[in-house]
């Protein structure tokens, strides 16, 4: 492919490349955002077909050997944004016969400071609601297990590596337990600001050439496709730097 070429002449290239679930992410926001585009009648529905096509493609895996920019680059991601965006509108043009061009097509209605920080919320989202917060649970419950078993062993409790007074080893456990439970809802908590997503704001947070039901529409879409209760931002400024 040309773009693989093309990008290894462009950009830093260190092996450090991105977590499938960030490749996953991107791919979601563009095939969310070519649907979204094409059901406003904003984008060509051949187009937009064509790029949710690709997009899902990417989605699963099929061209993770093109997405070769490194995750050392500049903050708002446009690398990683242009990279999916140029890839896209390859597999387009070479599909469909006519251009297809990355910018006007395949990041209509988008900017790389509103993909980046989208794609790190989406991805960061699915790791913690697919791997953590399953693991912290699984933690939690094996110490309650524990407790249970060992609540008639007893030792010395030790305080500032000093023996005490005697404890159970199932009291011990239990406290542990306790504490995998609590970070556990503290995730839960935090995992519902990182749902609020800034796609739709564009360069700066205005939302300055994109449609205003657009951030709704893609928000709502990465919902579907991932399962997770994604939300467009109300205040688009802020979920894009923190």
């Amino acid at each position: 492919m040309k773009y693989v070429e093309g990008s290894k002449r462009v950009f830093l290239s260190t092996g450090t490349k991105f977590p499938r679930e960030v490749i996953w992410a991107v791919g979601a926001i563009k095939y969310s955002a070519a649907k979204s585009n094409v059901e406003l009648g904003l984008l060509d529905r051949e187009i937009g077909r064509a790029v949710q096509a690709r997009a899902k493609e990417l989605m699963n895996g099929a061209h993770d050997d093109m997405m070769s920019v490194d995750v050392f680059q500049t903050g708002s991601g446009t690398g990683l944004n242009m990279n999916a965006n140029e890839v896209i509108a390859e597999l387009c043009s070479e599909a469909l016969g006519r251009k297809v061009h990355p910018n006007d097509h395949v990041n209509m209605g988008q900017s790389s400071n509103d993909v980046g920080p989208t794609a790190i919320r989406v991805a960061a989202a699915l790791a913690v609601s697919r791997n953590l917060i399953p693991a912290l649970e699984e933690i939690s419950k094996s110490l309650n297990k524990l407790s249970r078993k060992t609540s008639t062993v007893y030792k010395s409790g030790r305080t500032h590596l000093r023996d005490a007074l005697p404890v159970t080893m199932g009291q011990e456990f239990g406290a542990y337990a306790e504490e995998f439970a609590r970070d556990t809802k503290l995730v839960k908590q935090a995992m519902e600001y990182t749902l609020e997503l800034p796609i739709g704001g564009t360069a700066v947070g205005t939302g300055l050439n994109a449609d205003p039901k657009f951030g709704g529409m893609v928000a709502k879409e990465i919902a579907s496709l991932s399962g997770l209760r994604f939300t467009s931002a109300r205040n688009k400024f802020r979920p894009r730097d923190c």
